[in-house]
């Protein structure tokens, strides 16, 4: 297997559908697009079943989402005729961390916030991850501050595998252009000003001229706003 860099050296100037081709046939049964269910991830979904019927998409359940994002699971599953896997936490750490913190107890602090993302996301993602090789991300880097170096192939060295985001290098109209020209499903929060979208508490609408990120976790300072997801080396 080609080292990290002469792979985005290969795929330098390449279209996010040649190097999805590559990596879901490499990798035919040890890769999954982790879904977040945004529109990055939906356009992704729209080029991966395309490429691969069979490939597996996934998404975390962290039991507090919108109404609008669970209604996009489904239309999501109708459109292409597949079953996205919805991988949920376990009930013992949520029950520990409400118990411990009350049921928003996120609010307090960063590390609760964390803690809480943790919980709900992380472990759960980590299952989705342990039988897997590569997973596919709908990263940009024009996202937020703590996602400006992100390329297209990464080596994840938290989690042990190689990380693929196809649209690292694309723009938020790129992404809606892409969608629009393939009627692509999406939620319909990102028509009342949601341009990111996660769990209801930690989840509000943007105003004018704000950073596409701004409504996430939006009483924390930027650098603060990743749930632990997308770890970085610094």
């Amino acid at each position: 297997m080609e080292n990290i860099a002469e792979l985005n050296k290969r795929f330098a100037g390449k279209s996010a559908e040649e190097l999805l081709t590559f990596f879901l046939r490499e990798y035919r049964g040890r890769i999954a697009l982790a879904s977040s269910l945004g529109i990055e991830d939906q356009a992704l979904t729209d080029m991966v079943v395309k490429i691969d019927p069979a490939a597996t998409v996934f998404t975390i359940d962290t039991g507090r989402l919108f109404p609008e994002t669970y209604s996009l699971i489904d239309r999501t599953n109708t459109r292409y005729s597949i079953k996205v896997n919805v991988y949920s936490p376990k009930h013992e750490p949520v029950e520990a961390f409400v118990k411990a913190n009350g049921i928003n107890g996120f609010y307090e602090s960063v590390e609760k916030r964390k803690e809480c993302c943790r919980v709900r996301k992380i472990e759960p993602l980590l299952r989705a991850l342990s039988t897997l090789d590569v997973w596919i991300c709908g990263l940009r880097q024009e996202q937020s501050v703590t996602r400006t170096g992100v390329q297209a192939v990464e080596w994840d060295e938290a989690n042990r595998l190689i990380k693929v985001n196809p649209l690292a290098s694309w723009s938020e109209p790129d992404v809606w252009s892409y969608i629009k020209a393939h009627q692509v499903p999406y939620n319909k929060l990102h028509d009342k000003k949601f341009p990111s979208i996660g769990c209801q508490p930690c989840t509000r609408a943007v105003e004018p001229g704000e950073d596409v990120r701004a409504g996430r976790w939006w009483w924390e300072n930027p650098e603060h706003k990743e749930c632990g997801l997308h770890k970085r080396a610094v």
